[in-house]
């Protein structure tokens, strides 16, 4: 184990394609910022950015703008900080309206201004969601969502005006936009395809650069990062509140991942 000080924070904030390349993420973060990455995520399969979350009708997470991260962050020194904001459009399936996502987003949105981060947002796979038939989609929410209603087309116009107001709320305060592409999908329109999701998230970090101190070395691969299935710092578990200290994990080269 090293003492070596983290040479970039990242703040990860997403749902599913987020949380199963995770490990993957952080270990791009590092090899791009030369040194130890301290990682902050809030992320996990069917994530909401406002409500609490559930999964597999056990598994209940909080919403990403009320989860134990945003304290967390502002009791750190400075660092230099790069964000990546993906994942946004679960709530709609959720019910929640659109003025409510954005405001969520906008939240954090504000609260990383604050430490004047470097900022990624994902917009919305519209160009895989415009090429949907309303069969594909009862079946995509059938299988992602049990037990929720998809109404099409209201919900892909809900999904244009999201994507619309994440574009603005995205320029108005400087944040770099990512288009997600009809081919990083499958037959699963939200969720990336396996073959593509290297290439994808070596895009967004490439987009986003690294605002920390370049070593003078290149810095080896992490190999397999291992991530506790339930090691959030807060999660509800078939009804009990389970709480967990952070970081979850810790790397040999000083690269810690803090679960939220």
């Amino acid at each position: 184990m090293t003492d070596r000080a983290p040479a970039l924070r990242a703040v990860l904030l997403g749902a599913s394609n987020l949380r199963v390349a995770l490990p993957l993420v952080v270990d791009l973060l590092r090899r791009r910022a030369g040194g130890p990455v301290e990682a902050l995520a809030a992320c996990g399969h069917g994530r909401s950015y406002g409500t609490w979350s559930r999964f597999l009708f056990v598994r209940r997470l909080p919403g990403i703008a009320g989860c134990g991260l945003w304290p967390a962050l502002e009791a750190r020194p400075p660092l230099p900080t790069l964000a990546l904001l993906t994942d946004v459009g679960n709530d709609l399936v959720y019910g929640a309206d659109v003025d409510a996502i954005a405001r969520w987003v906008e939240v954090c949105l504000d609260r990383l201004a604050r430490q004047q981060a470097r900022v990624v947002l994902t917009l919305l796979p519209l160009a895989r969601l415009e090429r949907l038939a309303p069969w594909e989609v009862r079946l995509a929410v059938s299988l992602l969502f049990p037990g929720r209603q998809a109404p099409w087309p209201a919900l892909l116009e809900r999904a244009r005006e999201l994507d619309e107001r994440l574009r603005r709320l995205g320029e108005e305060r400087g944040a770099l936009l990512v288009e997600p592409e009809a081919s990083w999908y499958g037959i699963d329109p939200i969720h990336l395809r396996r073959s593509r999701r290297r290439e994808v998230w070596e895009r967004l970090a490439s987009v986003a650069g690294s605002p920390g101190s370049p070593a003078a070395d290149p810095v080896a691969p992490a190999g397999g990062i291992r991530l506790p299935l339930l090691g959030a710092e807060e999660l509800r578990l078939a009804g009990r509140t389970l709480r967990t200290p952070q970081p979850a994990a810790r790397l040999a080269d000083g690269t810690t991942v803090a679960l939220y």
